[in-house]
């Protein structure tokens, strides 16, 4: 990856949460509608907590295509504060933010033991689980999907790579395949992305679709059932 590829700048989103933009892409890390209310609507409301209302677990593996800023990962801690379930989440990220840009978003800085857990998740250690909290566990992988080997099966999966427009080689069948092998049975898979040809790839392999209302600024997202 170049420099150029590399640079990424602060933005504010309509929901007052900050995001980061990376030019060379021309691509948001979130929805520029609102960062915060899009992760919530679509990996914590469509994905985590339909699945723990649907199976009741008491441990569940979650797997993240691209840690980013770790929203995703923080609000699924704040959405199990409380409960009895345990979650190990997964996340895999080429390109890993430095503490710097952390640092200058903004997100849960109205509430100070949120945000003293998002900053330990990112200075948490690469390649090993991480205890975060008395029921979070996390263990973030540095590299890319294609290359990433797992035992795991993973019970829900965020998949938030950057759209099929920027990284089209992340939404193939062959990636999909792969997700489909790691997910447990009955596992879950939500994203933001309603793209008619992700669509029909993920029916394709195996995954039942259901097309879901989208978070602010979308008509519609994907959740897709194993």
């Amino acid at each position: 990856m170049t420099d150029k590829q590399k640079y990424r700048e602060v933005a504010i989103t309509s929901d007052g949460s900050a995001t980061l933009f990376v030019p060379f892409l021309d691509e948001h890390y979130h929805s520029f509608h609102g960062a915060i209310q899009e992760a919530k609507h679509v990996f914590i409301e469509a994905g985590l907590k339909y699945y723990i209302e649907k199976k009741q677990p008491e441990t569940i593996h979650v797997f993240e295509m691209g840690f980013g800023t770790g929203l995703n990962a923080c609000l699924t801690v704040e959405a199990i504060q409380g409960s009895a379930v345990k979650v190990i989440y997964h996340a895999i990220e080429a390109h890993p933010l430095n503490m710097q840009e952390v640092e200058s978003l903004t997100f849960f800085e109205d509430n100070i033991e949120l945000r003293a857990i998002y900053l330990t998740m990112h200075e948490a250690e690469w390649d090993k689980p991480v205890q975060i909290t008395d029921n979070f566990i996390i263990n973030k992988h540095i590299g890319y999907l294609e290359d990433w080997t797992t035992d795991v099966l993973m019970d829900i999966v965020y998949y938030d790579a950057f759209a099929p427009s920027a990284q089209p080689h992340l939404w193939t069948s062959d990636i999909f395949e792969k997700i489909y092998s790691m997910t447990a049975n009955d596992g879950v898979l939500v994203t933001y992305c309603a793209k008619g040809v992700v669509k029909r790839t993920l029916k394709a392999i195996g995954w039942n679709i259901e097309k879901l209302p989208g978070p602010p600024g979308k008509r519609e997202m994907t959740r897709a059932n194993k």
